[in-house]
């Protein structure tokens, strides 16, 4: 099989900085992703960023359906041909937060007798995103009309760390995603496995999507109006960072997060969902 660095040679294409595109070349941390995936040949996968097509090989192995998403013009036609003898595997050129997952997901699949079914379907997501757009694309799956039932996602380590963040230590980030899924670090892959190797290490994130919102019964611009404003001014109390944020004065803010049972000296960082939730629903 040739390796990475060998079709970059062969096809003279340089790693793209302005696509953040660092390759996986120590393809053993593939099996992880794989087997976090959980595939059978009843999942339709949708691939983000395919590149040489190593991970779509695999997952072509074990699904019965790939949906390989790539940006970078210069590869469509080495993964077409790649591919052109395996119908289950479709290649799209476009930019993944410019497309309509649900359209994309439900394309026909007569092709394939085993998903002669009706749209839309339902699918996994299994992805390597560059750095620069781990946020918006993870943003893009989970606020999706028709979100993934499940993601694997490499991203940067301590971007997953942030998003697997417990209560005393979390982030707007880890509340945006644990509102809609439970992550779990899965595998984590020295950046000595890429190419070129970038300089953080990077990790093997699994999004399990919540069958409902984390927090079912609130408006979901309203949770995210409070919880942005709480988040807006690092180490300082929530009665000051929501009375800001919010324009309302301190001592309605008092009296909001007394009756949602809450110290007013506390921080954003300390808050659970719940809590986030209940505050929401006491301000109404």
């Amino acid at each position: 099989m040739t390796s990475i660095r060998d079709l970059i040679r062969i096809y003279d294409l340089d790693p793209k900085k302005s696509l953040g595109q660092n390759f996986l070349v120590e393809e053993s941390h593939l099996d992880h992703v794989i087997a976090a995936a959980g595939l059978t040949r009843d999942d339709i996968v949708l691939e983000i960023g395919p590149g040489f097509g190593i991970l779509t090989r695999r997952l072509a192995a074990k699904a019965g359906r790939v949906i390989a998403v790539e940006l970078d013009d210069r590869l469509i036609a080495l993964l077409r041909a790649q591919f052109a003898t395996q119908p289950q595997v479709t290649i799209v050129h476009g930019n993944i937060l410019e497309l309509n997952l649900a359209e994309l997901m439900a394309e026909p699949l007569s092709n394939i007798p085993h998903f002669a079914l009706s749209p839309p379907h339902s699918y996994k997501v299994v992805a390597n995103l560059p750095f620069y757009i781990t946020s918006p694309v993870i943003r893009h799956l989970l606020e999706a009309s028709q979100p993934p039932s499940l993601a694997v996602l490499m991203v940067q380590k301590e971007v997953a760390e942030r998003i697997c963040a417990k209560p005393g230590d979390m982030s707007l980030l880890a509340l945006s995603v644990q509102f809609y899924a439970q992550p779990t670090i899965v595998h984590q892959v020295p950046a000595t496995a890429f190419y070129p190797r970038p300089k953080v290490d990077s990790a093997v994130l699994r999004l399990d999507i919540l069958p409902e919102r984390a927090v079912p019964d609130i408006d979901v611009d309203q949770f995210f109006k409070v919880a942005r404003a709480g988040f807006s001014q690092k180490r300082k109390q929530l009665l000051n960072t929501l009375s800001a944020g919010l324009h309302l004065p301190k001592p309605i803010i008092a009296d909001t997060l007394e009756r949602a049972g809450i110290d007013p000296k506390r921080r954003a960082e300390t808050l659970s969902i719940a809590e986030w939730g209940q505050l929401c629903r006491v301000l109404g």
